[in-house]
C-alpha cells in the first residue's frame, strides 16, 4: 500500500475537490485523479462516485477514509514526536562499560548528567563481557584495550601505563624485590593470566626486560585484581591512574609501588558508538558528556 495514494485521497475528501487537492498539493488534477483510481484498483472497491458538481463517497469509500485520516494523523504525530527526540534530549540511551570503570566514578558522572537532563533514562551495563552494540542494541560503549571493530565512530580518552604494586603487608612478610627477575620468585596478582603463570614485560633502565611470573589467583577484570593487590595476595602489574584515583577514596588500602623506574603501556580508554548519523539528541549529550567528564578526570591524574 502506497501512503502517499492515501494522503492524496484523504486530501480530496476533506477538500471535497479534486482541483482544490490538486491546487493544495502543487500536482496537476489529472494526476490527482490517476492516484485515487490506483487506490481503487490497489483495495479492489470503488470508493467516490464522481459526478461534475460534487464527490460522494461510497460506503466503503466513507469507512476507509475514517479510518485513513485517524492512521495518517498518527504517522504525523509519530513524525513530529521522531523530530523532536531528535533536536531535544529525552527518551532512553543504553550505554555498556567494563565493571573496572566504577574507579573513574561513572556514578557521578550520571548523577550530574540526570540533573542536566531530566528527560532522558540512562540505561547502564556494566560487564567485562564483549558486547556487540548493534547486535544487542546499545547506543554507546565504554571500552578499554585494543579495538578490533573498524565500523564504530571512536573517541579515544587517553592510554594508561602500569606500575609494580604491593601491599605493605605482603612486603613486610615477603621482603621487596630488587630486580625484576626476582619477580619470579615472588606470588603475583595475574590478569588474564593462563596456566596460572604470566609473562611480564617491562621498560627500565637497560631497555625492555620480561619475566615469567606465577601465582594464587588470574583474573579478567582489573578492579578485583587491584582490590586482591591491596588485600595482601602478591605484586600486581595495576594501571596507574586507577591507583591513583583508588588512592583518592578515604577508604582506600595502602598500596606501595616498587621497582618505581619499571612500567609498559596499557589499554587505552574509548568512548564508541555504532553511527553518530542520525543520532539522537539523547545520545549524543550523553555521549559528549562522558567523553568530556572521562577527559577531565583523565587530564587530573
Amino acid at each position: 500500500m502506497d501512503l502517499n495514494h492515501v494522503s492524496v485521497f484523504v486530501r480530496v475528501v476533506e477538500l471535497e475537490s479534486f482541483t482544490a487537492a490538486a491546487n493544495q498539493l502543487g500536482l496537476p488534477k489529472s494526476s490527482v485523479s490517476r492516484t485515487v483510481s490506483r487506490l481503487e484498483e490497489e483495495l479492489g472497491v470503488r470508493l467516490l462516485h464522481r459526478t461534475t458538481r460534487k464527490l460522494h463517497l461510497t460506503d466503503a469509500g466513507h469507512a476507509y477514509y475514517e479510518r485513513a485520516r485517524v492512521a495518517l494523523a498518527g504517522l504525523e504525530e509519530a513524525s513530529i514526536a521522531a523530530t523532536t527526540m531528535s533536536t531535544l534530549p529525552r527518551g532512553i540511551v543504553r550505554v555498556t562499560a567494563p565493571n573496572d570503570l566504577g574507579v573513574l566514578n561513572l556514578a557521578e558522572t550520571m548523577l550530574r548528567f540526570s540533573r542536566k537532563y531530566p528527560d532522558v533514562h540512562v540505561e547502564l551495563v556494566l560487564t567485562s563481557r564483549f558486547i556487540d552494540l548493534v547486535a544487542e542494541g546499545f547506543d554507546l560503549a565504554v571500552r578499554a584495550g585494543k579495538l578490533t571493530d573498524s565500523t564504530l565512530v571512536v573517541r579515544k580518552i587517553g592510554s594508561d601505563t602500569l606500575g609494580l604494586f604491593a601491599a605493605p603487608n605482603y612486603l613486610k612478610q615477603n621482603g621487596k624485590p630488587k630486580s625484576i627477575a626476582e619477580l619470579a620468585q615472588h606470588r603475583c596478582v595475574l590478569f588474564r593470566g593462563k596456566n596460572a603463570k604470566a609473562d611480564w614485560r617491562l621498560r627500565g633502565p637497560n631497555g625492555e626486560e620480561s619475566v615469567t611470573v606465577r601465582g594464587p589467583i588470574s583474573v579478567d577484570e582489573m578492579a578485583f585484581a587491584e582490590q586482591a593487590v591491596a588485600k595482601g595476595m602478591g605484586i600486581g602489574l595495576l594501571p596507574m591512574a586507577g591507583v591513583k584515583l583508588g588512592l583518592q577514596r578515604k577508604d582506600a588500602p595502602p598500596l606501595v609501588r616498587i621497582l618505581a623506574e619499571y612500567s609498559t603501556d596499557g589499554a587505552g580508554l574509548h568512548v564508541v558508538s555504532p553511527s553518530v548519523r542520525f543520532q539522537s539528541a539523547a545520545v549524543t549529550a550523553l555521549r559528549e558528556f562522558i567523553i568530556a567528564e572521562l577527559v577531565r578526570v583523565w587530564n587530573s591524574l
